[in-house]
């Protein structure tokens, strides 16, 4: 084709389209509306109706409030530990299920050491870990809030609930994983005994 020809026939086809194009824009529409999207929500599952969690206030050296956390004993022998803190420092912190239920301050050794079944280690990076109470870090905002949950294992009433108790340590700092026994995870910052529901 030449070039005559052709550029009359490219106009008239442009000029097509484009009389499509508006006439489909003016055609009323006969397509149903878009259905909202559903809306988020922020209720997770109600774990009440299960009984039997053990909860403990926690508290810094000083008196400060922290929030609460949350030990809720399952069907399948896994319990959800809840995480509902406030006023920590911003970073990376560690958090873990003490031994023995006493939070005598300012530094909270009366604790003890981290809650664990006969030979179990510290640290999921370490052979033969991690303790029953071994808890993953947190990363804490600049508002000094979080919310987690985390399902563990071995965490029966008997053991919770048992002559000395269990207590939740907040630390200074991270934990590495994998140092003995406690994680190189710093100064005990804030300290909670779980009592029965």
């Amino acid at each position: 084709m030449s070039n005559q020809k052709f550029v009359p026939a490219l106009a008239a086809l442009l000029l097509s389209a484009g009389l499509a194009s508006a006439q489909d824009a003016a055609a009323p529409t006969t397509e149903a509306p878009a259905a909202e999207a559903p809306a988020m929500t922020t209720a997770g599952p109600d774990l009440s109706a299960l009984g039997g969690a053990f909860r403990a206030q926690v508290e810094g050296a000083d008196g400060t409030s922290h929030g609460t956390v949350t030990v809720q004993p399952t069907p399948s022998g896994v319990s959800v530990v809840t995480l509902d803190l406030q006023n920590l420092p911003q970073g990376v912190v560690a958090v873990h299920l003490h031994e023995t239920g006493a939070c005598e301050g300012p530094d909270f050794k009366s604790a003890g050491g981290h809650l664990a079944m006969e030979g179990q280690e510290h640290g999921v990076l370490f052979e033969g870990g991690p303790h029953a109470g071994d808890l993953p870090n947190l990363h804490v905002p600049e508002s000094g809030e979080i919310m987690a949950e985390h399902f563990v294992a071995d965490l029966t009433p008997e053991i919770l609930d048992d002559d000395d108790g269990t207590g939740f340590i907040i630390h200074a700092q991270a934990d590495d994983y994998e140092s003995q026994p406690a994680g190189d995870a710093g100064d005990r910052i804030a300290c909670g005994v779980l009592t029965a529901e």
